[in-house]
């Protein structure tokens, strides 16, 4: 469903507030309803057969669909310029949910090694344990790996646009064409730098994924996944690569998901087979949560951006602090690419290096006063953790390495308190290390 008025204001803020959610048509209501049903009433024996059969669209189950979360995915394939979105209920679901509509046991995918560690484990051991896919780690600043490593067992590539939590800005016009070179699609997630940033259907990708949980949602209160369909990848061409998508499904007495709902395709699939089979559903009220929290999105970015920009400035002269990895800083190596996918900017999410290595790291974080120690990101809330010994202490340590975690690293997700009170807290936290810097 979309929004009457989105039909000729494409603004970004306006389809944050607006993209699908109209009013509600039975009782007027400006505030999108949260549908906690777990089932619908059909009008009668033939619309349920319509339904089933997917020869029309509607309401039966909330495992598959749910007025509240359609609003939520109506809104989110609007802001990142997709024609369709599924949501579930994290960001590693999202994941599982799209692959699962891709692969075959045996298939591969290749990704970026400077990933979420979540998702490196979830790529490396548990898709292979469970599903045989198997992923191929590459250096995304060596776009050449990316093309030395497909193969005729190959499927996806898989980036973040803005890289958790190293920082590392992909070129993602020049994966596109990678991966169009060899007939697959480019999967990339975009939680840290969010629509409001980037939008990485604009330069060639296929799909997008998202952990709402995060900017999106913005205040550490509802979990939250998204696969957004990009409606560009030919998946007709190449039916014999991707069977689920472009050849006949029998659970759906042979309905061909590419030929009959053309660039909707992904979407249709992920809900009538994805989400009926895997049960990855989002639930409405984290729903409606992330629907309010998109209203102030822009406003949000726009003082996240800025605020960690002066951090970062602040952290680049501080004696203990080593180095500082934040894309929009001149001395970024990813700079010139910030500007490019950016326009010249880095999100809130970024790390530094503590001079006096693991030890200083973990006393930098165990010494803040207001930052929140966690494990999240993209709260109004400033948020600080040490990746080696958290998010990422499942890799060994050339992995870590390899994934922008060493042991001196530091990740900030800087907040929307008043930016000199940021900055004193965590001058305070690195003064306390200062002895310990070689």
């Amino acid at each position: 469903m979309t929004y009457e008025a989105t039909k000729y204001y494409k603004g970004f803020d306006t389809l944050c507030i607006h993209g699908g959610t109209p009013p509600d048509a039975a009782t007027g209501a400006r505030s999108t309803a949260i549908h906690q049903s777990s089932a619908f009433v059909f009008q009668d024996a033939e619309q349920a057969a319509d339904f089933f059969a997917l020869r029309k669209p509607g309401y039966i189950y909330s495992r598959l669909t749910n007025p509240t979360v359609s609003a939520l995915e109506g809104r989110l394939a609007m802001i990142e310029g997709g024609t369709g979105a599924t949501c579930t209920p994290s960001g590693l679901a999202a994941h599982l949910l799209v692959f699962f509509s891709l692969m075959r046991t045996g298939d591969n995918f290749i990704a970026s090694q400077k990933l979420y560690g979540g998702t490196i484990g979830q790529f490396g051991h548990s898709f292979k344990r469970a599903f045989g896919w198997h992923c191929k780690f590459v250096d995304p600043t060596t776009l050449d790996d990316f093309d030395r490593a497909v193969d005729e067992k190959t499927k996806a590539i898989f980036v973040e646009s803005l890289s958790n939590p190293e920082g590392v800005v992909v070129d993602i016009e020049a994966l596109a064409k990678i991966a169009d070179k060899h007939h697959i699609p480019l999967i990339v997630d975009n939680t840290i730098a969010t629509p409001y940033l980037c939008r990485p259907l604009e330069y060639g990708a296929s799909i997008v994924t998202h952990s709402t949980t995060k900017f999106l949602s913005g205040h550490g209160n509802a979990m939250g996944g998204a696969v957004i369909d990009g409606g560009t990848f030919d998946w007709m061409k190449y039916a014999d690569k991707f069977p689920d998508m472009a050849k006949p499904d029998p659970c759906y007495h042979g309905v061909n998901f590419a030929e009959s709902f053309g660039d909707q395709a992904l979407s249709v699939h992920n809900h009538a087979v994805g989400l009926r089979d895997l049960g990855l559903n989002q639930q409405p009220m984290n729903a409606y949560i992330t629907l309010m929290g998109m209203e102030t999105l822009s406003l949000r970015m726009e003082r996240h951006c800025a605020s960690a920009l002066k951090v970062a400035q602040f952290l680049e002269k501080h004696p203990a602090v080593s180095w500082v990895n934040y894309p929009g800083l001149p001395s970024s190596p990813y700079y010139n690419l910030s500007k490019k996918y950016f326009d010249g900017r880095g999100s809130a999410v970024f790390t530094f290096g503590a001079r006096g290595g693991f030890d200083a790291g973990v006393k930098i974080v165990d010494s803040v006063k207001m930052f929140s120690h966690l494990a999240n990101i993209g709260d109004t809330r400033s948020l600080i953790i040490h990746p080696a010994s958290t998010t990422h202490s499942q890799l060994n340590e050339d992995q870590k390495v390899k994934a922008g975690c060493g042991p001196e690293v530091v990740r900030l997700s800087v907040g929307l308190e008043n930016v000199d009170d940021i900055i004193a807290d965590i001058d305070q936290a690195l003064k306390q290390t200062l002895s310990m810097a070689a």
